[in-house]
Order: structure tokens, then C-alpha cells, then sequence
């Protein structure tokens, strides 16, 4: 690789690092809010809402092609987020 190209490849992967710490955040955030959600649940089978996945998914998609972004890429990360945050909800669960 040229140097020239090694230096453009460096400022690239500092402007990726300064997104993921951003995404650190929201994540952070999303995860706050999924625990207010968990503690209104009683029972653990309430956890998983597959129509509520199933709208969620079907959203995402839209939004992605209306944005331009290719709708596998978004579809395989928030399929990969609500399963993370499913085993969250499973381990955290409380019976009251």
C-alpha cells in the first residue's frame, strides 16, 4: 500500500472509531431503556413479541432502502441486536 493511501486508510479508521464511540453511547442508552421495559414485564414469556420483531424488522427495511443503505447489512445487525438483547431481557428477568 502507498503511503499515500496508508495515510487516507488511517483517517478513515479514526473517523470509524469516533462513530463506534457514539455508537457506544446509544447503546448504552438502549440498554437503559430496555431494563425500564423489562421490569414492567411479569411473566418471562412476555419477552419475546414476534409480531413486534416481525414490525420492527419490516420498518428497518423500509428505512434502509429509503435511505440508501443496503437492507441486508441493517436486517443482519438488528436481528443480531434484538436476539442480544432477548438473551439481556432472559438473564436480568426478575419474577416478581
Amino acid at each position: 500500500m502507498s503511503p499515500n493511501k496508508k495515510k487516507r486508510l488511517n483517517i478513515l479508521r479514526k473517523k470509524l472509531d469516533s462513530l463506534d464511540n457514539k455508537l457506544i453511547k446509544l447503546i448504552k442508552q438502549r440498554t437503559n431503556i430496555v431494563s425500564d421495559v423489562l421490569k414492567l414485564k411479569t411473566h418471562k414469556y412476555e419477552i419475546v413479541d414476534k409480531k413486534r420483531i416481525s414490525i420492527i424488522l419490516k420498518n428497518i427495511k423500509n428505512k434502509s432502502i429509503k435511505n440508501k443503505i443496503d437492507p441486508k447489512i441493517t436486517s443482519r445487525i438488528w436481528k443480531n441486536m434484538i436476539s442480544a438483547y432477548i438473551d439481556f431481557e432472559r438473564r436480568n428477568f426478575k419474577k416478581k
